[in-house]
């Protein structure tokens, strides 16, 4: 039987908001959590309320900066409540290019599995011995759950209605380039709001290279205050990390780096898993690993 498909009202373009609207609660949100988080939550708490108000900051601005008409109001609450991209326009009226493959079902499930399995026995196992091992295989599991397995359910759920939902991960280990594997991907919601937001304005005033090298900064605030400010400690590490990561775009973009054969083939796609992998410690670094990432695991007995 043929996947149902909703059908599409005309969509007209409202008039432009001022520059300035829907940015409120992505500046106050997050500050509200710093101040008035109770002094008894446990640091792991501080940063899931964090990360959420962050993410709804993001997502209330990315709504409120794309007025269309005649979208159906179930379809707006749906881009709010129900689908964790950052792409509104393409939610709310842009036509579906494909609709999901059995396949694209049953990897997110299996990768769903693995990501319980990884978590909840793996890293249980090794735990006793090994506890830092354990915090990075529960990371590993946590991410394959979340991101690479229930997003990429309800992407091809929302697909399968007719709603455009790309994946949020777009088999990232593929990549031959860094270029690919964050402009393309690896988390498109994030890429979709610091594209639009962030890198064309950056690029109109600035140029690209620079843009590059402010957005990849931008992300390591971001990660500073998600991940350095909760645990108390790592404060510079991932804002270097992200550092890195532009740099290894621009290196890539030169002539010497397009005569060496990096962004494509497997030079390219060795040179971007080193600088991806090797200093990925900076980012989940030991201050967040061990007063993070160990006490959530207990807290979900996951160890």
């Amino acid at each position: 039987m043929a996947a149902p498909v909703i059908r599409r009202l005309p969509i007209v373009l409202a008039p432009r908001v001022t520059w300035w609207h829907g940015w409120a609660p992505l500046v106050m949100m997050p500050g509200g959590v710093l101040l008035f988080a109770p002094s008894t939550w446990p640091a792991w708490a501080v940063m899931w309320t964090l990360a959420f108000t962050i993410y709804a900051g993001c997502k209330w601005l990315t709504w409120r900066r794309t007025p269309l008409d005649g979208v159906p109001r179930w379809r707006h609450a749906a881009y709010l409540l129900a689908w964790p991209g950052l792409d509104a326009a393409a939610f709310l009226s842009a036509p579906v290019t494909r609709s999901p493959a059995a396949r694209e079902w049953i990897s997110g499930a299996a990768l769903f599995a693995c990501g319980v399995a990884l978590l909840f026995g793996a890293a249980r196992l090794i735990a006793p011995q090994h506890p830092a091992v354990a915090a990075w295989v529960g990371m590993i599991g946590i991410v394959l759950t979340l991101h690479f397995g229930i997003f990429r359910v309800l992407s091809c759920g929302w697909r399968a209605l007719g709603v455009e939902a790309r994946p949020l991960m777009d088999r990232p280990l593929a990549s031959v380039s860094l270029s690919e594997f964050w402009g393309r991907r690896w988390n498109t919601a994030f890429r979709d709001l610091t594209h639009r937001f962030l890198f064309r304005p950056l690029t109109t005033r600035v140029g690209a290279r620079w843009a590059i090298l402010g957005g990849f900064v931008f992300s390591g605030l971001v990660h500073e205050l998600v991940i350095s400010v909760p645990a108390a400690g790592g404060y510079g590490a991932p804002t270097i990390f992200f550092t890195l990561q532009a740099i290894g775009m621009l290196v890539e973009r030169t002539g010497i780096g397009r005569r060496i054969g990096l962004g494509q083939r497997w030079s390219g796609w060795a040179f971007a898993m080193f600088v991806l992998v090797a200093p990925v410690y900076l980012l989940f670094h030991p201050p967040f690993v061990g007063r993070i990432v160990l006490p959530f695991m207990r807290a979900l007995r996951a160890m």
